[in-house]
Order: structure tokens, then C-alpha cells, then sequence
């Protein structure tokens, strides 16, 4: 932001104030600063709006730099929120640019059919003279130039239109309700950004001409060169009669070139992924409509909680959809769990119903994996794990990794103790994932590190049928639902009390809180942090995380 006000403020008063285009003023007053100090700020936001989703770019710096420390790596983390910043700020300059040049062009007609008094009107003619062959600061050279034939009768007009149009298409599109609900809108209308950024680099041509202010003495015997302007002020203003395009001290395509090339590697790279082969181990559908997947392709290594894109040709050879993995680095394979949810999963679910049997599934291409911040869980003594639904997934893959680990006892696992929510709308929605916690459960219990694994369930779509079966079998040693010795919980948590109780549990840890989940829980989540964190560094203090794709 403070780059942006510094480039809006230099650039306007760069156009406003320069005595080399003091003519042009006469002409377009101060539209032509309103015009180019917007197009200064869009050269830069240009420049931005690429580098956040460039995955493989964050992934390195996120994973490989040693450093990007704890807080650096957070803010990689708000990658998309980065780039819908950016997104704004082109929205809004792009806004102020375009008034400012229809301005332009209405003040050109004026300036030449002489509404605006005898210095515009001369300025405006200057060019026709063959004798001096000099060029024109006024495009405008007849009565029946109009502004609309201008604009679309010239390459800065025509790109103009061009890319404010499909700037338009991106950021509607880009919408919450049509992301989620139409997907696909949104996948094929952002890639309108090709032609965006080959329109910006060809509009970036200059159109507004300068000049050289001289003194009358300068070229007292040279009359063939200057001549006098009569400006209707004291004196007259001599100017050489050439008239130069302007210049900018940066032109568009200097902006945009660098992250462009970066863009072009990264698009590269996943084609060399997309044309690796990758095979399948096991395919699982559950009741709950929910399709695991488990993949081998060579060479792939991953971390916890991380993530990759998966594009299936037969459905779409275009789209591609993250989906959080939920192995273990120390498996031989890597799985996802994919909801019934969208146009393509459900596409994908239905040719997985209709295979053979023994068929293998649809030929997948995979692009990854990525980092996320489920990465650095293991980087804090106690950690708070929340999932929403399917978002779950991370933290099957951390849950799996730390069962290993113990079973491998790895000296390097620095994590003392894990607090685990689950939040769930029906009851079969926990029945894949239960499992997995019945082993942490029974192998904890016999390491005698009960302690170490606090996991809580909680059904938030619930009835009275299920309260009234939860009270006939109350005495059960085991959940009704999941089968597990901790009881589900009906409703949602208290998180005021979750997290005064893991402060009290830990006085004096560093407390990581990682939530894969809707935005307004983060943000409920987010501010518990803040005020169960203590101002003394040597006490408890919980650090926020979330998972963004």
C-alpha cells in the first residue's frame, strides 16, 4: 500500500507539475495526471498479481529457505488473500484510468474545435505545418474524429477495451457464489488474464507527446526552429517544434515481463507433471459418498499436510482441483478423499461407480505437492488441529505421520501433546476416518501416553432421534457413532472453554492452532488466539494458522 500511494503521488505530480508537458495541460488540464499516475499504480499491481499463484514459486521459498521463519511462512500462507488485494487495486485503478482518458478524449475534440482558447486551438493544429514538419500533440485532426471513433480506430484505444472487458469477466467471476457454485465459470473466465496481459503490454504504448521549453534568446537566429506561441500570458513561449512520444521512465512491458517468464516456468513445470504417469493402488468408495483415491507416481515425495491438483482428462483436460492429501509421508503411496461435491468430483465418483471390477480408474495427472501451513504443526509442543467436515483431511495425514513416528520412536518429533475437533453435519460422515483414531486410541493406551492425543467429536446436524439413541445406550463403554471410548458430542464447542482448558493444561508452551475449515470459523478462531494469548512470552501463546487454496 505504501509503494502504491508513493507511485500515485510521484507520477501525478511527475504530469502535473513537468514543464516539458506544459502544453499538453493546456490541452487535457489535469486528466492527464488522473491518467497517468492510475497507469503507473496498475504497472506495478501488474507486476504482483502473478507471483501469489505461482505455487511452485511459494512451495520453495516456503520449504527449501531456511530463512523463511515461522512468521515469513505465515504470510505465504495468505497467498490468495495477497492476490485478491491486488486484484483490487487494479479493479480500482483501472476504474480511475479509463474516466480519466474518456476526459482526454472529449478535452482533445474541445481543444481542437477551440473551446478552450487560442493556445489549445494553435497547440491542437500544430503538425499541419509542412514547412516545419513537425509532429502533433492533438491526435484529434478533424471535426468528425469523435471520441468513440478514436478509441476504436487506435491500438491504445482498442487494448483499452479489450482489457477493461476481460478485467471485468476475471473479477465477477471470481465472485464467492459463483466460485462455489459454478466452478468451472470461474476456472475458464480467469484465464481471460492470456489476453489481459497481451492487450496491457501493446496498450502500454505511449500516446501523450512532450516538448522542450526554450528560451526566446535561445533561438533568437534560428526562426526556422522556434517559433512564438502567443500564450495569452506575458511574453511568449518558445518551443522546438518537434514533438516526441513519451517515454515512461518504465514502460509496461518492463513491469511485467519478469513475473511473466516466472508464470511461463511455472506452467512448464506442471505440464512436465501433467504428462508423468500416475497409477493407482486402491480405489474406495464409501456410503458417504466420499471417493479415496490412493496414488503411486515415481519420484513423488510430500510432507504433511500438504496438498495436490488433480486434472482427469475424460471429465476436463483444463481443470484442474486441489485436493488435501491425507497419507503419511512414511507410506509408499499418497491418497485423497474426495467429496461428492461440484460437477467434476461428481463426474469422478460416477465413472469410479461404473468401473469393472479390477478396472483401473480414469487416467489422473497430478501437479504437486504443494505446502501448506499444516506443514509446520510439528514445529510446536502442543498443537490444536480443527476440521470441518471433509476438512479433516490434513490432519488424517499428521495423525497418520504421528502414529509412525511413535511406532519408529523418532527422536526428532517435538510435538508434546495434540488436541484434535472434529465438526461434522451428519453422523457417516466420521465413518472413514474413525478408524484411524481407533488405532491412535488403543497403541496411546498402551504406550501409556494417554495424554498425549485429546481428540473431541462434535455432530452439529443432529435431531431428537439421535439425542434419544445416545440416552438408551449412555451406558455403552464405546460411541454409539464412531465406536470410539470418547463420546461424541452433540452441538458445537465452546471454544472459550477448549481454549482456556489446553491454556491451563500448558502454562508455559507455544500452542499452534491449525484449522482446515469455513472462514467464518477462522475468523472466530483467529480472535480466541489473540485472547488466550498471554502478554508474557514465557507463557502460553497460541499461534493461528489456516488452510488456503
Amino acid at each position: 500500500m505504501g509503494i502504491n500511494i508513493f507511485l500515485f503521488v510521484y507520477y501525478y505530480l511527475f504530469y502535473d507539475l513537468g514543464p516539458q508537458f506544459e502544453y499538453t495541460r493546456e490541452l487535457l488540464g489535469s486528466a492527464l495526471a488522473w491518467a497517468r499516475a492510475p497507469a503507473a499504480v496498475l504497472n506495478f499491481n501488474c507486476m504482483l498479481i502473478l507471483l501469489p499463484v505461482c505455487r511452485n514459486l511459494l512451495s520453495l521459498l516456503r520449504g527449501s529457505f531456511i530463512c523463511c521463519g515461522r512468521s515469513m511462512r505465515k504470510q505465504l500462507d495468505k497467498n490468495l488473500t495477497f492476490h485478491k488485494l491486488v486484484a483490487y487495486m487494479i479493479a480500482l485503478m483501472t476504474a480511475v484510468h479509463t474516466v480519466a482518458h474518456l476526459l482526454n478524449a472529449e478535452w482533445y475534440t474541445n481543444s481542437f474545435q477551440g473551446r478552450y482558447g487560442p493556445l489549445a486551438s494553435k497547440l491542437s493544429m500544430l503538425g499541419d505545418s509542412r514547412e516545419l514538419n513537425t509532429t502533433y500533440l492533438n491526435p484529434f485532426r478533424s471535426n468528425s474524429t469523435t471520441p468513440t471513433i478514436f478509441v476504436f480506430t487506435t491500438i491504445a484505444g482498442l487494448t483499452g477495451v479489450v482489457i477493461t472487458l476481460a478485467l471485468i469477466l476475471i473479477i465477477t467471476s471470481s465472485m464467492e457464489v459463483i466460485r462455489r457454485s459454478y466452478f468451472e465459470v470461474f476456472w475458464y473466465t480467469h484465464h481471460l488474464f492470456i489476453i489481459f496481459f497481451a492487450g496491457l503490454v501493446f496498450h502500454g504504448a505511449g500516446v501523450i507527446k512532450t516538448f522542450c521549453l526554450v528560451s526566446v534568446q535561445t533561438h533568437r537566429a534560428n526562426s526556422t526552429v522556434c517559433r512564438r506561441v502567443s500564450s495569452g500570458k506575458s511574453g511568449h513561449i518558445c518551443m522546438l517544434t518537434d514533438f516526441n512520444l513519451l517515454n515512461p521512465r518504465l514502460q509496461t512491458w518492463m513491469w511485467v515481463i519478469g513475473p511473466m517468464i516466472i508464470y511461463l516456468c511455472e506452467r512448464l513445470l506442471r505440464f512436465i507433471r501433467y504428462m508423468q504417469p500416475v497409477s493407482y493402488r486402491k480405489i474406495v468408495i464409501r456410503p458417504s459418498k466420499v471417493l479415496e483415491l490412493q496414488l503411486v507416481k515415481p519420484g513423488f515425495k510430500m510432507e504433511v499436510g500438504q496438498y495436490v491438483f488433480l486434472n482427469c482428462p475424460a471429465i476436463s483436460q483444463l481443470e484442474w482441483h486441489p485436493f488435501t492429501m491425507t497419507s503419511a509421508p512414511e507410506e509408499d503411496f499418497f491418497s485423497v478423499h474426495i467429496r461428492s461435491v461440484g460437477d467434476w468430483t461428481e463426474k469422478l465418483i460416477k465413472m469410479v461407480e461404473n468401473l469393472p471390477e479390477g478396472g483401473q480408474g480414469p487416467k489422473m495427472a497430478v501437479d504437486g505437492p504443494f505446502g501448506t501451513a499444516s506443514e509446520d504443526v510439528f514445529d510446536y509442543e502442543v498443537s490444536m488441529l480443527v476440521g470441518a467436515g471433509i476438512g479433516v483431511t490434513p490432519f488424517a495425514s499428521i495423525l497418520k505421520s504421528i502414529w509412525y513416528k511413535f511406532k519408529d520412536s523418532d527422536p526428532k518429533l517435538r510435538t508434546k501433546r495434540i488436541y484434535f475437533y472434529w465438526l461434522c453435519r451428519e453422523t457417516y460422515a466420521f465413518e472413514w476416518f474413525a478408524d484411524l483414531l481407533q488405532v491412535l486410541e488403543k497403541d496411546m493406551e498402551e504406550r501409556g501416553m494417554r495424554d498425549f492425543l485429546t481428540y473431541k467429536l462434535y455432530l452439529t446436524g443432529w435431531d431428537q432421534s439421535h439425542v434419544n439413541h445416545a440416552m438408551v445406550h449412555f451406558d455403552k463403554d464405546t460411541d454409539i457413532i464412531t465406536g470410539l471410548k470418547q463420546k461424541t458430542h452433540y452441538g458445537r464447542p465452546n471454544w472459550d472453554r477448549e481454549f482456556e482448558q489446553v491454556r491451563q493444561e500448558n502454562p508455559s508452551s507455544v500452542v499452534g492452532t491449525f484449522l482446515c475449515g469455513p472462514q467464518a470459523l477462522a475468523k472466530d478462531l483467529e480472535k480466541k488466539c489473540v485472547r488466550y494469548s498471554d502478554v508474557d512470552p514465557r507463557k502460553t501463546t497460541f499461534y493461528f494458522n489456516k488452510e488456503n487454496f
